[in-house]
Formats: C-alpha cells, sequence, structure tokens
C-alpha cells in the first residue's frame, strides 16, 4: 500500500523526474529526482527511493539511486543530495554505497549560508529524517 501511494503520487506529479525500474512482472521500483536553485547555484536531490517487497535484495535500489545520481549531474547539479528517515537503515546502506555521506545542519550551513532553511523546503525534509550529500 505504502509502496502504491508514493509511486502513484510520483508518477503524476509535475514536479520532478522519476526513473522507474521495470521487469517481466512490472515495475519493481522508481527514484524521485527534483532539481533546485540557491544563490543561483544548481543542485539536485533524491527524495525517494522504493523498490517493491518482491524485488528488494537485488540491486535495483542501487542502480535507480546511480542513475539518478547521473540524471542529475548532467543537469549540472554542483551537488546531489539526498534525504532518508533516521531508521531506515536499508535506504542509508544503498546511499552510503552510492558515495553518499551524512552531512548535518552545519555542513549544509557551510554550503548555503542562511539560504539552508530554502534547502530544507526544497527537498521536503521531514523531522526524523537525516540529509546525505553525494561525494564526487
Amino acid at each position: 500500500m505504502f509502496f502504491r501511494y508514493f509511486a502513484n503520487h510520483s508518477v503524476i506529479s509535475e514536479d520532478g523526474k522519476v526513473i522507474v525500474s521495470e521487469t517481466q512482472d512490472g515495475i519493481s521500483g522508481f527514484v524521485k529526482l527534483i532539481k533546485f536553485n540557491i544563490n543561483s547555484q544548481k543542485y539536485g536531490c533524491i527524495l525517494w527511493i522504493a523498490v517493491h517487497p518482491s524485488f528488494r535484495r537485488k540491486g535495483i535500489a542501487s542502480n535507480l539511486t546511480n542513475a539518478g545520481i547521473d540524471y542529475l549531474k548532467n543537469l549540472n547539479a554542483q551537488a546531489v543530495f539526498a534525504s532518508t528517515q533516521i531508521r531506515n537503515i536499508a535506504a542509508q546502506a544503498t546511499l552510503s554505497k552510492a558515495v553518499f555521506r551524512k552531512v548535518g545542519f552545519l555542513g549544509l550551513w557551510h554550503i548555503f549560508g542562511w539560504r539552508v532553511l530554502s534547502f530544507y523546503r526544497d527537498i521536503w525534509y521531514a523531522p526524523g529524517e537525516v540529509v546525505f550529500i553525494h561525494i564526487s
């Protein structure tokens, strides 16, 4: 149910880009991407990575994450961010494999200055989330 809600919302939303992973049996997963500007700099964010439970632990999340990074970098994103719930260990492991590192408020302040609040708004940050930055 949860997967279906976010998959439907992502596909019908005009915001951002969705990359889908398909198998013979249908959609196995997707990644939702957005781009945004702060201080005239282009950035990208992986908002959601979702893999249907039947297809987990097969590298689909890693493939989608890497495709998302490539897509956003090709749009000249200076940096790519991601966020996930602090308790989502699987997502954190996927991001770590894709060379993302946790970045706290002070690290984000160093990048964005007082516009860090715009960053949090742009990535739809919610309490209990951890932010990551892709290390090129």
